[in-house]
Protein backbone atom coordinates (compact mmCIF):
# COMPACT_ATOMS: atom_id res chain seq x y z
CA UNK A 1 0.00 0.00 0.00
CA UNK A 2 1.40 3.40 -0.99
CA UNK A 3 1.86 5.77 1.93
CA UNK A 4 0.49 9.00 0.43
CA UNK A 5 1.91 12.19 1.89
CA UNK A 6 0.30 15.58 1.40
CA UNK A 7 1.70 19.08 1.78
CA UNK A 8 -0.11 22.39 2.06
CA UNK A 9 1.28 25.91 2.09
CA UNK A 10 -1.02 28.41 3.76
CA UNK A 11 -0.39 32.12 3.21
CA UNK A 12 -1.77 34.74 5.59
CA UNK A 13 -2.09 37.92 3.52
CA UNK A 14 -2.89 41.02 5.51
CA UNK A 15 -2.28 44.73 5.80
CA UNK A 16 -3.64 46.78 8.69
CA UNK A 17 -6.22 49.53 8.25
CA UNK A 18 -3.90 52.26 7.02
CA UNK A 19 -4.43 55.99 7.09
CA UNK A 20 -6.17 58.57 9.21
CA UNK A 21 -9.98 58.42 8.90
CA UNK A 22 -10.12 62.21 9.19
CA UNK A 23 -8.20 62.50 5.93
CA UNK A 24 -9.69 61.21 2.67
CA UNK A 25 -6.65 62.13 0.58
CA UNK A 26 -4.48 59.41 -1.05
CA UNK A 27 -2.38 57.59 1.52
CA UNK A 28 1.26 58.73 1.67
CA UNK A 29 3.80 56.91 3.87
CA UNK A 30 7.31 58.29 3.34
CA UNK A 31 9.06 55.22 4.74
CA UNK A 32 7.57 53.13 1.91
CA UNK A 33 9.65 54.99 -0.70
CA UNK A 34 10.06 54.74 -3.63
CA UNK A 35 6.35 53.88 -3.47
CA UNK A 36 3.65 56.19 -2.13
CA UNK A 37 2.60 53.87 0.67
CA UNK A 38 3.19 50.38 2.03
CA UNK A 39 0.13 48.88 0.38
CA UNK A 40 1.42 50.00 -3.01
CA UNK A 41 4.93 48.79 -2.29
CA UNK A 42 3.95 45.35 -1.00
CA UNK A 43 1.55 44.91 -3.90
CA UNK A 44 4.40 45.49 -6.33
CA UNK A 45 6.75 43.19 -4.43
CA UNK A 46 4.36 40.41 -3.43
CA UNK A 47 0.69 40.41 -4.33
CA UNK A 48 1.00 41.24 -8.02
CA UNK A 49 3.88 38.84 -8.77
CA UNK A 50 2.26 35.97 -6.88
CA UNK A 51 -1.05 36.60 -8.63
CA UNK A 52 0.54 36.88 -12.07
CA UNK A 53 2.30 33.50 -11.88
CA UNK A 54 -0.71 31.68 -10.43
CA UNK A 55 0.48 31.06 -6.88
CA UNK A 56 -2.90 31.96 -5.38
CA UNK A 57 -4.34 28.98 -7.22
CA UNK A 58 -1.91 26.54 -5.57
CA UNK A 59 -1.95 27.57 -1.93
CA UNK A 60 -4.44 27.76 0.89
CA UNK A 61 -4.82 31.41 1.89
CA UNK A 62 -6.70 34.09 3.75
CA UNK A 63 -6.64 37.75 2.84
CA UNK A 64 -7.84 40.49 5.17
CA UNK A 65 -10.59 42.86 4.10
CA UNK A 66 -8.51 45.96 4.86
CA UNK A 67 -6.10 44.70 2.19
CA UNK A 68 -8.71 43.29 -0.18
CA UNK A 69 -10.66 46.55 -0.29
CA UNK A 70 -7.48 48.47 -1.08
CA UNK A 71 -6.57 46.05 -3.87
CA UNK A 72 -10.07 46.28 -5.36
CA UNK A 73 -9.76 50.06 -5.61
CA UNK A 74 -6.07 50.45 -6.43
CA UNK A 75 -4.85 47.22 -8.04
CA UNK A 76 -7.97 45.76 -9.69
CA UNK A 77 -6.12 43.30 -11.91
CA UNK A 78 -4.33 41.76 -8.92
CA UNK A 79 -7.58 41.71 -6.97
CA UNK A 80 -9.41 39.98 -9.82
CA UNK A 81 -6.64 37.38 -10.13
CA UNK A 82 -6.85 36.53 -6.41
CA UNK A 83 -10.64 36.22 -6.41
CA UNK A 84 -10.47 34.31 -9.69
CA UNK A 85 -7.96 31.84 -8.27
CA UNK A 86 -10.44 30.71 -5.61
CA UNK A 87 -13.21 30.45 -8.19
CA UNK A 88 -11.08 28.34 -10.54
CA UNK A 89 -10.02 26.09 -7.66
CA UNK A 90 -13.66 25.62 -6.70
CA UNK A 91 -14.56 24.69 -10.26
CA UNK A 92 -11.79 22.08 -10.35
CA UNK A 93 -12.09 20.55 -6.88
CA UNK A 94 -15.57 21.44 -5.67
CA UNK A 95 -14.23 23.60 -2.82
CA UNK A 96 -12.37 26.88 -2.76
CA UNK A 97 -8.90 27.44 -1.36
CA UNK A 98 -9.46 30.76 0.44
CA UNK A 99 -10.74 31.16 4.01
CA UNK A 100 -11.88 34.13 6.06
CA UNK A 101 -10.30 36.10 8.88
CA UNK A 102 -11.89 38.39 11.51
CA UNK A 103 -12.48 41.86 10.10
CA UNK A 104 -9.91 44.07 11.83
CA UNK A 105 -7.29 41.50 12.85
CA UNK A 106 -7.91 42.22 16.53
CA UNK A 107 -6.43 39.87 19.14
CA UNK A 108 -9.60 37.98 19.96
CA UNK A 109 -8.67 36.59 23.42
CA UNK A 110 -8.09 40.20 24.53
CA UNK A 111 -11.56 41.19 23.32
CA UNK A 112 -14.95 41.01 24.99
CA UNK A 113 -17.14 38.20 23.68
CA UNK A 114 -19.54 40.57 21.92
CA UNK A 115 -16.60 42.10 20.06
CA UNK A 116 -15.32 38.66 19.10
CA UNK A 117 -18.74 37.93 17.62
CA UNK A 118 -18.72 41.19 15.68
CA UNK A 119 -15.23 40.64 14.31
CA UNK A 120 -15.97 37.07 13.21
CA UNK A 121 -19.41 37.99 11.87
CA UNK A 122 -17.93 40.85 9.82
CA UNK A 123 -15.10 38.61 8.63
CA UNK A 124 -17.59 36.03 7.37
CA UNK A 125 -19.67 38.72 5.68
CA UNK A 126 -16.79 40.34 3.81
CA UNK A 127 -15.48 36.94 2.74
CA UNK A 128 -18.83 35.98 1.23
CA UNK A 129 -19.09 39.39 -0.43
CA UNK A 130 -15.65 39.06 -2.03
CA UNK A 131 -15.56 35.34 -2.87
CA UNK A 132 -19.23 34.69 -3.48
CA UNK A 133 -19.51 31.80 -1.05
CA UNK A 134 -19.49 31.14 2.69
CA UNK A 135 -16.34 30.11 4.50
CA UNK A 136 -15.84 26.92 6.50
CA UNK A 137 -12.46 27.82 7.98
CA UNK A 138 -11.06 30.97 9.51
CA UNK A 139 -7.63 32.36 10.30
CA UNK A 140 -7.21 33.68 13.84
CA UNK A 141 -5.25 36.95 14.00
CA UNK A 142 -1.72 36.11 15.18
CA UNK A 143 -3.17 32.63 15.87
CA UNK A 144 -4.15 34.09 19.26
CA UNK A 145 -6.51 31.66 20.92
CA UNK A 146 -8.41 30.70 24.03
CA UNK A 147 -11.45 28.52 24.63
CA UNK A 148 -13.88 31.43 24.37
CA UNK A 149 -12.48 32.37 20.96
CA UNK A 150 -13.03 28.84 19.69
CA UNK A 151 -16.51 28.79 21.21
CA UNK A 152 -17.39 31.94 19.26
CA UNK A 153 -16.13 30.34 16.05
CA UNK A 154 -18.40 27.34 16.61
CA UNK A 155 -21.31 29.65 17.41
CA UNK A 156 -20.67 31.45 14.13
CA UNK A 157 -20.69 28.22 12.13
CA UNK A 158 -16.94 27.94 11.60
CA UNK A 159 -15.77 24.34 11.26
CA UNK A 160 -12.00 24.66 11.58
CA UNK A 161 -9.04 26.94 12.18
CA UNK A 162 -5.22 26.79 12.20
CA UNK A 163 -2.87 26.71 15.20
CA UNK A 164 0.82 26.11 15.67
CA UNK A 165 2.48 23.21 17.50
CA UNK A 166 3.25 25.02 20.77
CA UNK A 167 -0.42 25.95 21.17
CA UNK A 168 -1.61 22.37 21.54
CA UNK A 169 -0.70 19.12 23.25
CA UNK A 170 -1.03 15.75 21.57
CA UNK A 171 -0.48 16.59 17.89
CA UNK A 172 1.31 13.37 16.99
CA UNK A 173 0.02 12.86 13.45
CA UNK A 174 1.31 15.77 11.43
CA UNK A 175 -1.09 18.62 10.70
CA UNK A 176 -4.19 16.61 11.51
CA UNK A 177 -6.86 17.85 11.49
CA UNK A 178 -7.49 17.28 15.18
CA UNK A 179 -10.54 17.76 17.34
CA UNK A 180 -10.57 20.20 20.26
CA UNK A 181 -13.25 19.63 22.88
CA UNK A 182 -14.48 22.90 24.39
CA UNK A 183 -15.67 23.38 27.98
CA UNK A 184 -19.22 24.04 26.84
CA UNK A 185 -19.44 20.71 25.06
CA UNK A 186 -18.79 22.09 21.57
CA UNK A 187 -16.16 20.63 19.25
CA UNK A 188 -14.02 22.25 16.59
CA UNK A 189 -11.33 20.99 14.27
CA UNK A 190 -7.84 22.51 14.12
CA UNK A 191 -5.01 22.06 11.68
CA UNK A 192 -1.59 22.28 13.33
CA UNK A 193 1.22 23.79 11.32
CA UNK A 194 4.76 22.42 11.32
CA UNK A 195 6.39 25.17 13.35
CA UNK A 196 9.98 24.35 12.43
CA UNK A 197 9.40 24.24 8.67
CA UNK A 198 7.15 27.29 8.75
CA UNK A 199 9.62 29.39 10.71
CA UNK A 200 12.51 28.20 8.58
CA UNK A 201 10.74 29.47 5.48
CA UNK A 202 9.70 32.70 7.18
CA UNK A 203 13.14 33.60 8.47
CA UNK A 204 15.63 31.82 6.20
CA UNK A 205 13.94 31.52 2.81
CA UNK A 206 16.47 33.58 0.87
CA UNK A 207 19.31 31.31 1.98
CA UNK A 208 17.84 28.01 0.71
CA UNK A 209 19.33 28.04 -2.76
CA UNK A 210 16.02 27.39 -4.48
CA UNK A 211 12.94 25.21 -4.12
CA UNK A 212 14.55 22.11 -5.64
CA UNK A 213 17.45 22.06 -3.24
CA UNK A 214 15.19 22.69 -0.25
CA UNK A 215 12.80 19.93 -1.29
CA UNK A 216 15.65 17.44 -1.72
CA UNK A 217 17.44 18.37 1.49
CA UNK A 218 14.40 18.90 3.74
CA UNK A 219 11.23 17.33 2.39
CA UNK A 220 12.70 14.09 1.06
CA UNK A 221 14.55 13.06 4.26
CA UNK A 222 11.56 13.79 6.49
CA UNK A 223 9.00 12.05 4.32
CA UNK A 224 9.15 8.72 6.15
CA UNK A 225 8.47 10.32 9.56
CA UNK A 226 6.05 12.98 8.33
CA UNK A 227 2.36 12.77 9.11
CA UNK A 228 -0.13 12.28 6.32
CA UNK A 229 -0.43 16.07 5.99
CA UNK A 230 2.39 18.57 6.41
CA UNK A 231 1.21 22.14 6.88
CA UNK A 232 3.46 25.13 6.37
CA UNK A 233 1.74 28.37 7.36
CA UNK A 234 3.36 31.80 7.30
CA UNK A 235 2.77 35.38 6.27
CA UNK A 236 2.01 35.46 2.56
CA UNK A 237 4.24 38.53 2.31
CA UNK A 238 7.18 36.17 2.96
CA UNK A 239 7.09 35.32 -0.73
CA UNK A 240 8.26 38.48 -2.46
CA UNK A 241 8.17 41.24 0.14
CA UNK A 242 10.13 39.92 3.12
CA UNK A 243 12.25 37.86 0.69
CA UNK A 244 12.36 39.67 -2.67
CA UNK A 245 11.84 37.43 -5.67
CA UNK A 246 10.94 34.38 -3.61
CA UNK A 247 7.49 34.11 -5.11
CA UNK A 248 9.48 31.93 -7.49
CA UNK A 249 10.32 29.56 -4.63
CA UNK A 250 6.62 29.11 -3.97
CA UNK A 251 5.87 28.59 -7.65
CA UNK A 252 8.54 25.94 -8.27
CA UNK A 253 7.94 24.16 -4.97
CA UNK A 254 4.23 23.67 -5.53
CA UNK A 255 4.25 23.14 -9.27
CA UNK A 256 7.19 20.73 -9.48
CA UNK A 257 9.49 20.10 -6.53
CA UNK A 258 7.06 18.99 -3.81
CA UNK A 259 5.67 16.35 -6.17
CA UNK A 260 9.17 15.19 -7.08
CA UNK A 261 9.86 14.84 -3.34
CA UNK A 262 6.89 12.49 -2.99
CA UNK A 263 4.18 14.84 -1.75
CA UNK A 264 0.74 15.56 -3.13
CA UNK A 265 0.06 19.31 -3.02
CA UNK A 266 -3.31 20.15 -1.46
CA UNK A 267 -5.14 22.93 0.37
CA UNK A 268 -6.80 22.94 3.76
CA UNK A 269 -10.36 23.34 2.54
CA UNK A 270 -9.91 20.49 0.07
CA UNK A 271 -8.26 18.28 2.67
CA UNK A 272 -10.84 19.10 5.36
CA UNK A 273 -13.64 18.05 3.04
CA UNK A 274 -12.20 14.55 2.65
CA UNK A 275 -10.95 13.46 6.09
CA UNK A 276 -12.14 13.09 9.66
CA UNK A 277 -10.09 14.25 12.68
CA UNK A 278 -7.12 11.96 13.27
CA UNK A 279 -7.24 12.47 17.04
CA UNK A 280 -7.80 14.96 19.82
CA UNK A 281 -5.52 17.71 21.09
CA UNK A 282 -5.72 19.86 24.19
CA UNK A 283 -5.40 23.63 23.95
CA UNK A 284 -2.76 25.87 25.49
CA UNK A 285 -4.83 28.98 26.12
CA UNK A 286 -3.81 32.60 25.63
CA UNK A 287 -1.06 31.73 23.18
CA UNK A 288 -0.12 33.05 19.74
CA UNK A 289 2.32 32.36 16.95
CA UNK A 290 4.42 35.53 17.22
CA UNK A 291 4.88 36.10 20.93
CA UNK A 292 6.65 33.63 23.19
CA UNK A 293 5.01 35.37 26.17
CA UNK A 294 1.48 34.41 25.17
CA UNK A 295 -0.39 37.62 24.39
CA UNK A 296 1.93 40.09 26.12
CA UNK A 297 3.08 41.65 22.86
CA UNK A 298 -0.38 43.21 22.46
CA UNK A 299 -1.37 43.53 26.12
CA UNK A 300 1.46 44.71 28.34
CA UNK A 301 4.55 44.82 26.17
CA UNK A 302 7.36 42.27 26.33
CA UNK A 303 10.87 41.50 25.13
CA UNK A 304 9.56 40.27 21.75
CA UNK A 305 10.13 43.88 20.69
CA UNK A 306 13.25 45.89 21.63
CA UNK A 307 13.21 48.64 24.22
CA UNK A 308 10.58 49.53 26.76
CA UNK A 309 7.16 48.67 25.41
CA UNK A 310 5.22 49.32 28.61
CA UNK A 311 3.31 51.96 26.64
CA UNK A 312 1.25 49.11 25.16
CA UNK A 313 -0.47 48.35 28.45
CA UNK A 314 -1.24 52.01 29.01
CA UNK A 315 -2.56 52.42 25.47
CA UNK A 316 -4.79 49.38 25.75
CA UNK A 317 -6.14 50.66 29.07
CA UNK A 318 -6.96 54.00 27.39
CA UNK A 319 -8.72 52.17 24.56
CA UNK A 320 -10.63 49.95 26.99
CA UNK A 321 -11.82 52.96 28.99
CA UNK A 322 -12.91 54.68 25.79
CA UNK A 323 -14.66 51.52 24.61
CA UNK A 324 -16.67 51.43 27.83
CA UNK A 325 -17.78 55.06 27.38
CA UNK A 326 -18.59 54.71 23.68
CA UNK A 327 -20.57 51.54 24.26
CA UNK A 328 -22.52 53.12 27.11
CA UNK A 329 -23.58 56.02 24.89
CA UNK A 330 -24.52 53.74 21.99
CA UNK A 331 -26.45 51.18 24.04
CA UNK A 332 -28.32 53.86 25.97
CA UNK A 333 -29.33 55.64 22.77
CA UNK A 334 -30.59 52.43 21.16
CA UNK A 335 -32.53 51.50 24.29
CA UNK A 336 -34.17 54.91 24.58
CA UNK A 337 -35.00 54.91 20.87
CA UNK A 338 -36.54 51.44 21.18
CA UNK A 339 -35.07 50.25 17.88
CA UNK A 340 -34.04 46.71 18.75
CA UNK A 341 -30.80 44.89 19.52
CA UNK A 342 -27.76 47.23 19.46
CA UNK A 343 -25.34 44.37 18.75
CA UNK A 344 -27.41 43.05 15.85
CA UNK A 345 -27.59 46.59 14.45
CA UNK A 346 -23.83 46.96 14.78
CA UNK A 347 -23.13 43.61 13.15
CA UNK A 348 -25.43 44.46 10.24
CA UNK A 349 -23.58 47.74 9.61
CA UNK A 350 -21.00 45.81 7.59
CA UNK A 351 -23.43 46.05 4.67
CA UNK A 352 -22.90 49.82 4.65
CA UNK A 353 -19.12 49.40 4.83
CA UNK A 354 -19.27 47.09 1.80
CA UNK A 355 -21.62 49.46 -0.05
CA UNK A 356 -24.24 46.75 -0.28
CA UNK A 357 -26.69 49.14 1.34
CA UNK A 358 -26.75 52.92 1.05
CA UNK A 359 -26.06 54.62 4.34
CA UNK A 360 -29.34 56.51 4.16
CA UNK A 361 -31.33 53.28 3.77
CA UNK A 362 -29.53 51.25 6.40
CA UNK A 363 -31.95 51.84 9.27
CA UNK A 364 -34.89 51.07 7.01
CA UNK A 365 -33.36 47.73 6.01
CA UNK A 366 -33.04 46.89 9.72
CA UNK A 367 -36.67 47.64 10.42
CA UNK A 368 -35.90 50.87 12.27
CA UNK A 369 -38.56 53.49 11.69
CA UNK A 370 -40.40 56.22 13.55
CA UNK A 371 -37.28 58.24 14.35
CA UNK A 372 -36.99 61.90 13.50
CA UNK A 373 -34.46 62.82 10.84
CA UNK A 374 -32.19 64.23 13.52
CA UNK A 375 -32.33 61.14 15.74
CA UNK A 376 -31.91 58.79 12.78
CA UNK A 377 -28.75 60.64 11.77
CA UNK A 378 -27.48 60.50 15.34
CA UNK A 379 -28.05 56.74 15.45
CA UNK A 380 -26.22 56.27 12.16
CA UNK A 381 -23.23 58.17 13.52
CA UNK A 382 -23.21 56.09 16.70
CA UNK A 383 -23.25 52.84 14.71
CA UNK A 384 -20.42 54.17 12.55
CA UNK A 385 -18.56 55.12 15.72
CA UNK A 386 -18.80 51.48 16.77
CA UNK A 387 -17.07 50.48 13.53
CA UNK A 388 -14.09 52.75 14.22
CA UNK A 389 -13.84 51.81 17.87
CA UNK A 390 -13.58 48.18 16.71
CA UNK A 391 -10.94 49.22 14.21
CA UNK A 392 -8.70 50.89 16.82
CA UNK A 393 -7.92 47.45 18.26
CA UNK A 394 -6.19 46.14 15.11
CA UNK A 395 -3.27 43.98 16.21
CA UNK A 396 -0.73 46.18 14.41
CA UNK A 397 -1.66 49.06 16.72
CA UNK A 398 0.29 47.18 19.39
CA UNK A 399 2.64 45.00 17.32
CA UNK A 400 5.77 47.09 16.87
CA UNK A 401 8.19 48.49 19.43
CA UNK A 402 7.65 52.23 18.87
CA UNK A 403 4.68 54.17 20.16
CA UNK A 404 5.19 56.49 17.18
CA UNK A 405 4.91 53.69 14.59
CA UNK A 406 2.44 54.58 11.84
CA UNK A 407 0.23 51.62 12.67
CA UNK A 408 -0.06 52.79 16.30
CA UNK A 409 -0.87 56.31 15.16
CA UNK A 410 -3.57 54.89 12.88
CA UNK A 411 -5.09 53.05 15.84
CA UNK A 412 -5.24 56.25 17.87
CA UNK A 413 -6.71 58.05 14.84
CA UNK A 414 -9.52 55.51 14.59
CA UNK A 415 -10.27 56.01 18.28
CA UNK A 416 -10.26 59.77 17.79
CA UNK A 417 -12.69 59.46 14.91
CA UNK A 418 -15.04 57.38 17.04
CA UNK A 419 -14.89 60.15 19.64
CA UNK A 420 -15.75 62.77 17.03
CA UNK A 421 -18.71 60.81 15.62
CA UNK A 422 -20.12 60.32 19.12
CA UNK A 423 -19.77 64.02 19.87
CA UNK A 424 -21.53 64.92 16.63
CA UNK A 425 -24.31 62.44 17.39
CA UNK A 426 -25.20 63.33 20.98
CA UNK A 427 -23.05 66.34 21.91
CA UNK A 428 -20.89 64.39 24.38
CA UNK A 429 -17.14 65.03 24.06
CA UNK A 430 -15.11 62.10 25.41
CA UNK A 431 -11.78 63.53 24.28
CA UNK A 432 -10.74 65.02 27.63
CA UNK A 433 -10.88 61.72 29.48
CA UNK A 434 -9.35 59.85 26.55
CA UNK A 435 -6.42 62.28 26.30
CA UNK A 436 -5.87 61.97 30.05
CA UNK A 437 -5.56 58.21 29.72
CA UNK A 438 -3.37 58.53 26.64
CA UNK A 439 -0.85 60.67 28.54
CA UNK A 440 0.11 57.57 30.52
CA UNK A 441 1.26 55.84 27.31
CA UNK A 442 4.78 57.28 27.11
CA UNK A 443 7.83 56.31 25.08
CA UNK A 444 11.06 57.81 23.83
CA UNK A 445 11.09 58.49 20.12
CA UNK A 446 14.05 56.67 18.57
CA UNK A 447 14.88 59.40 16.05
CA UNK A 448 14.52 62.57 18.12
CA UNK A 449 15.21 61.16 21.57
CA UNK A 450 12.23 63.10 22.91
CA UNK A 451 9.55 61.55 25.05
CA UNK A 452 6.19 61.26 23.33
CA UNK A 453 2.81 60.38 24.79
CA UNK A 454 -0.29 58.93 23.25
CA UNK A 455 -1.96 62.29 23.89
CA UNK A 456 0.65 63.97 21.67
CA UNK A 457 -0.21 61.57 18.87
CA UNK A 458 -3.92 62.15 19.43
CA UNK A 459 -3.41 65.91 19.12
CA UNK A 460 -1.38 65.37 15.96
CA UNK A 461 -3.98 63.33 14.12
CA UNK A 462 -6.86 65.56 15.22
CA UNK A 463 -4.95 68.80 14.70
CA UNK A 464 -3.76 67.94 11.21
CA UNK A 465 -6.88 66.34 9.86
CA UNK A 466 -9.70 66.72 12.33
CA UNK A 467 -10.56 70.38 12.00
Amino acid sequence: MIDVKHICIHGHFYQPPRGNPFNQKPLVEPDAAPYKNWNERITAECYEPNASIGNFGRISFNIGETLTAWLANNAPDTYAAIIGADKAYREEYGVGNAIAQPMHHAILPLSRRADMVTQVSWGKAVFEYRFGRPTRGIWLPEMAVDFETLSVLVEQGIEWTILTETQVEGAEHGAGPYQVNLPGGEKIRVFVRDESLSNDIAFNLGRFGGAGRWAREVLVPRRREAGTLTLIATDGETFGHHWPGEEQFLYWLLKYEAGAAGYDVTTLERYAASVEPVGEVSLNENTSWSCSHGLARWATGCSCTPGNSAWKGALRRAFDNLRFELDAVYFEFVEEAGVGDPLALRNAYIDVVLHKVERGRFLETQGVDGLSTERAEALLKLVESQFYRQRMYASCTFFFSELTALTTVYGIANAAYAVRLTNEAVGLDLSTEFRRDLRVATAQDEESGKFVTGADLYDEVVGHFGV
